[in-house]
C-alpha cells in the first residue's frame, strides 16, 4: 500500500524517494533486542527513524535526556508539549548503562527544551557526558543541545565536558522561523554555535528542515549564516508532518535538489554535508567526528 500524508484536506501521496526500507542485518537484530531486553530508551525507536537499522549497523545510536516532554511548542515537532516531570539525577548513570549494554561506539545525546529550569538542564546534560566517559571511554560524543535561551553559564557547561561534537540545530530558514519554531531565535541559534565555536569546540553542527515553505535562495542564505560562525557540519533533510496538528508540508524535495544543496554546501566550505530526503540530524553521525 502506498503511504499517503493528508493535508488540508487533500490526500497527497508521498514520492518514491520517501519510501523507507525495513531495518535489517545482524547488529540491528542485536541492538533491538537489547533494547527490548534491558527497555532501553533510544530516541532511534521512540521517533522511529528511517536511518535506525543503518546507524545501528555501524554502531551509532541517539539518546534523549530530561524526559519526554518539552516546554516549547515547536509547529514540526512531536515530542508532547507541557509541563515536565521531575529531573531524574540518576538518569546519566542510566544512559551511561545502556551505551555500555549496547556496545556503542558513537553516542548521540538530544533532550526536550526544559525552560522551566534555572540551568535549562545544563547540569544534567555535563553529568550525563560525565558518566558516559567513566563507563565507556572509547565511546565518542554528539551532543545535540537546545539554545538554553542562550545563557553563556549553561552553554559553558558544555564546553567544559568539550564532546567531540556539539549540535545545535537551526531547522528553518529565517522567515519561517517565528512560526516553525516559536519560542526560539533564528539569531539567538546562530549567537549559540558562534559561542561554542569562539570557546573551544572544535565541531561544531547543525541541521534545517526542508518543505515548509522556503525557497531556495532562502536555503542558500542559511547556509551562509551558518557558516559564517564557524559551522562544520549540515544536516538537511525532508520536513514530514507528524499529525494533523503539526505544520502542513508545503513540498517534498527532489533528490536532485538535495544533491544541489549537498554541493553548494561543500563549496561553501563545510566540512560534512548530510543531505537527502531521509537525512536526520544524528544521520552517519560517527563521521562527523573526523
Amino acid at each position: 500500500m502506498e503511504t499517503v500524508l493528508e493535508q488540508n484536506n487533500t490526500t497527497i501521496a508521498k514520492p518514491k524517494w520517501l519510501r523507507v526500507k525495513l531495518p535489517t542485518g545482524k547488529k540491528y537484530t542485536e541492538l533491538r533486542g537489547l533494547v527490548d531486553k534491558y527497555k532501553l530508551n533510544t530516541i532511534c525507536t521512540s521517533g522511529s527513524c528511517p536511518n535506525m537499522g543503518e546507524c545501528w549497523g555501524e554502531g551509532t545510536a541517539t539518546f534523549m535526556i530530561l524526559g519526554n516532554v518539552c516546554t516549547r511548542s515547536c509547529g514540526f515537532c512531536g515530542v508532547q508539549t507541557g509541563r515536565p516531570e521531575t529531573v531524574d539525577w540518576d538518569e546519566p548513570e542510566k544512559v551511561a548503562r545502556s551505551i555500555k549494554i549496547m556496545n556503542i561506539k558513537h553516542a548521540v545525546l538530544t533532550s526536550v527544551d526544559r525552560d522551566d529550569l534555572k540551568d535549562g538542564g545544563s547540569i544534567i546534560w555535563a553529568e550525563t557526558v560525565k558518566a558516559v566517559r567513566r563507563m565507556n571511554p572509547e565511546t565518542t560524543l554528539e551532543t545535540l543541545i537546545p539554545d538554553f535561551q542562550g545563557m553563556e553559564r549553561n552553554i559553558d557547561r558544555i564546553i567544559e565536558v568539550s564532546p567531540e561534537v556539539v549540535s545545535h540545530n537551526m531547522e528553518t530558514v529565517r522567515r519561517l522561523t517565528r512560526e516553525v519554531r516559536i519560542q526560539a531565535k533564528y539569531d539567538r541559534s546562530l549567537e549559540v554555535l558562534k559561542y561554542l565555536k569562539d570557546n573551544g569546540i572544535k565541531r561544531t553542527k547543525s541541521g534545517i528542515m526542508l518543505g515548509l515553505g522556503e525557497t531556495e535562495e532562502e536555503v542558500i542564505q542559511t547556509m551562509h549564516d551558518l557558516r559564517s560562525v564557524g559551522l562544520d557540519v549540515l544536516t538537511i533533510g525532508q520536513y514530514l508532518q507528524p499529525s494533523k496538528k503539526h505544520l502542513p508540508v508545503k513540498e517534498f524535495i527532489t533528490p536532485e535538489q538535495f544533491k544541489k544543496y549537498e554541493e553548494i554546501g561543500l563549496d561553501l566550505g563545510f566540512r560534512h554535508v548530510e543531505s537527502g530526503a531521509l537525512v536526520r540530524s544524528s544521520y552517519k553521525a560517527q563521521k562527523h567526528i573526523l
